[in-house]
C-alpha cells in the first residue's frame, strides 16, 4: 500500500513525506532493530522507551516512513493513537488478502499449541503465526501485518487480561476458526476473581465465530465445554475424553518424559510421538490436530506434522544439558498454579531416578487465594519427591517453602531473597547428573537464575 492509501485507512496526516505514493512492501515492526527495508515503524511509548525518540533510527534502517503520534522530522503518518492505528491497518488488510483466520486463547498453553498448530500448517501452505507470545492488542496487528497476498494460514494467539480483550482482538481480525485449550487461574484477579469468569472472558473467542466457521472446544475440560451455547459456529470436540471426535488413545510415555498417542480423528487414525517433555503436551497436541482437522487435513498429515515438530519459543519447558551431565528445564517465561503444576511432573519424570532440585518463585495474579494456591504448590514439589527446593522471594513463596518442609517427605528446603541469591545457592549446591527445575511469574526474572546456571562455571 502506498503512505497516501495508508493515510485514508488510519486517519494519519502525513508529515515530511516527499512521496505520498512511496509503498510499504515489508511488515511493520515496533521496535527499531527490527525493522525490514521497505517496512512500517510504529512508534510507540513504553514504560521505559519511547519509540518516538527512534524514528530517524527506523528510517535509517530502511523504514518507508513511522507512524507515529507526533511528527518526528522524518516522513511520518501521524494519528492520535499508535496502537488503534496499527488495528485499523491490520483490519483492513484482512479485507484486501483471504487468509483462514485461526484464533486461540487458554489460559494455559496457547504458545506451546500455536507454535505445534504452525508447524503442522505450514508444511502445506504459507503460514504465519504469532511470534513468541505477541497475543495483545499490539503483538495481534503486527502479526496480521506479516500477511499478504500467499498467505493461506494466519494463526493468532489470543491473550485476555481482563473480559473484553478478546471482543477488541476478534474485531480486528476475525476468526473462522476458534480454538479453546481451557480454563485456568491465569489473570484471574483481574477477570473477577473465580473460574467462571475466566471462562467469561475466554468464551468471547467463539462467540465471534461465524455460522460457517468451527468452534474447537476441549472436551477435558468443563469451563470450556460450557461454551458451546455461546457460538453459532460448527462445534467439534477434542481431548482424551472418548466423547471427543479428535482424541489421543493409547497414550503413553517414552524414557525422556515424551508422550506418544495414536490420534484419532473423524476421518481416521495415525501414530504421534512427540519431542516435547510432559504428559501434558497431548492436549496441546490435540487442540492443534483439532484445528488442522477443521482445516480438512487428514490424520496421516497432521500426525507427521506434530512428530516434527521442535520447541519454537523459549522459557517454556526449555531443555539444557550440561556437559557435565546437569540438565537444566527452563519454565521461567511465566508461571499460574496449572502450569507450575504441569512443569513440576514434567521435570520430575524427565529425571527419573535422578535428583531433582526446583527454584521456584511467587505465581502473580492469584488474588485472595493466592497464599493456599502457593502452599498447594510446596506440597506437591514434596508429594513428587523432590530432593531440594530453593524459594526465591518473601511472601507466598514462603509459603511454598513452608508447606513442603512441613510435608515430612524428606524434601531439603532453602529459602533465598532475591535472583542473585538463587543463582548462588544453586551453583553451590549443583551435583553431575541433577536435573532442575525453574520456574515463577515473569516479573520475578527467574529466567535470568535458569540462564545462568544452564551455563557452567569456568
Amino acid at each position: 500500500m502506498t503512505l497516501h492509501e495508508i493515510a485514508r485507512v488510519v486517519g494519519a496526516h502525513l508529515h515530511d513525506v516527499p512521496d505520498p505514493g512511496a509503498r510499504v512492501t515489508a511488515p511493520s515492526a515496533v521496535d527499531s532493530r527490527a525493522v525490514l527495508p521497505g517496512g512500517l515503524f510504529a512508534a510507540t511509548a513504553g514504560a521505559h522507551v519511547d519509540g518516538h525518540d527512534y524514528a530517524a533510527v527506523a528510517i535509517a534502517g530502511g523504514a518507508v516512513a513511522v507512524l507515529a503520534a507526533r511528527p518526528v522530522c522524518v516522513p511520518a503518518l501521524v494519528v492520535e493513537d499508535v496502537q488503534v492505528a496499527l488495528g485499523l491497518l491490520a483490519r483492513h488488510l484482512l479485507t484486501r488478502i483471504s487468509p483462514a483466520v485461526i484464533g486461540l486463547t487458554g489460559s494455559v498453553g496457547k504458545t506451546t499449541t500455536k507454535d505445534l498448530l504452525a508447524q503442522i500448517l505450514e508444511r502445506h501452505a504459507p503460514t504465519v503465526a504469532t511470534d513468541r507470545s505477541f497475543n495483545n492488542e499490539l503483538g495481534l496487528p503486527l502479526t496480521v501485518l506479516r500477511a499478504d497476498a500467499a498467505t493461506r494460514y494466519l494463526v493468532l494467539e489470543m491473550g485476555a487480561g481482563r473480559k473484553g480483550d478478546l471482543t477488541y482482538l476478534t474485531g480486528l481480525a476475525p476468526p473462522r476458526i476458534g480454538l479453546v485449550l481451557n480454563v485456568g487461574t491465569a489473570h484471574i484477579e483481574r477477570m473477577g476473581g473465580g473460574p467462571a469468569d475466566v471462562a467469561q472472558a475466554k468464551g468471547e473467542l467463539v462467540e465471534a465465530l461465524p455460522a460457517d466457521g468451527f468452534a474447537l472446544l476441549n472436551a477435558d475440560d468443563p469451563y470450556v465445554i460450557g461454551m458451546a451455547g455461546r457460538t453459532q459456529a460448527q462445534i467439534l470436540l477434542y481431548g482424551r475424553s472418548p466423547h471427543a471426535q479428535v482424541r489421543a488413545e493409547n497414550v503413553r510415555m517414552d524414557q525422556r518424559a515424551r508422550a506418544q498417542f495414536e490420534l484419532v480423528t473423524p476421518t481416521g487414525r495415525a501414530p504421534v510421538a512427540l519431542d516435547l517433555i510432559g504428559e501434558h503436551q497431548v492436549s496441546n497436541a490435540l487442540g492443534a490436530a483439532a484445528v488442522a482437522t477443521a482445516l480438512g487435513l487428514d490424520p496421516a498429515a497432521i500426525a507427521a506434522g506434530l512428530t516434527a515438530a521442535r520447541r519454537r519459543s523459549g522459557g517454556r519447558l526449555e531443555i539444557t544439558e550440561r556437559p557435565d551431565g546437569i540438565t537444566i528445564v527452563n519454565d521461567a517465561y511465566n508461571a499460574n498454579p496449572e502450569s507450575m503444576r504441569a512443569g513440576l511432573r514434567a521435570a520430575k519424570a524427565l529425571a527419573g531416578p535422578r535428583r531433582t532440585i526446583a527454584v521456584l518463585g511467587a505465581m502473580g495474579q492469584q488474588a485472595d487465594a493466592s497464599p493456599a494456591r502457593h502452599t498447594d504448590i510446596g506440597r506437591l514439589v514434596a508429594d513428587l519427591h523432590y530432593d531440594v527446593l530453593i524459594t526465591v522471594g518473601t511472601g507466598d513463596p514462603l509459603a511454598i517453602a513452608h508447606a513442603a518442609r512441613s510435608s515430612g517427605q524428606g524434601v531439603t528446603v532453602h529459602t533465598v531473597a532475591d535472583v542473585a541469591a538463587a543463582i548462588t545457592l544453586a551453583t553451590t549446591l549443583l551435583q553431575p547428573g541433577d536435573v532442575v527445575f525453574v520456574k515463577a511469574s515473569s516479573e520475578i526474572g527467574l529466567a535470568t537464575c535458569a540462564r545462568a546456571l544452564a551455563t557452567p562455571t569456568p
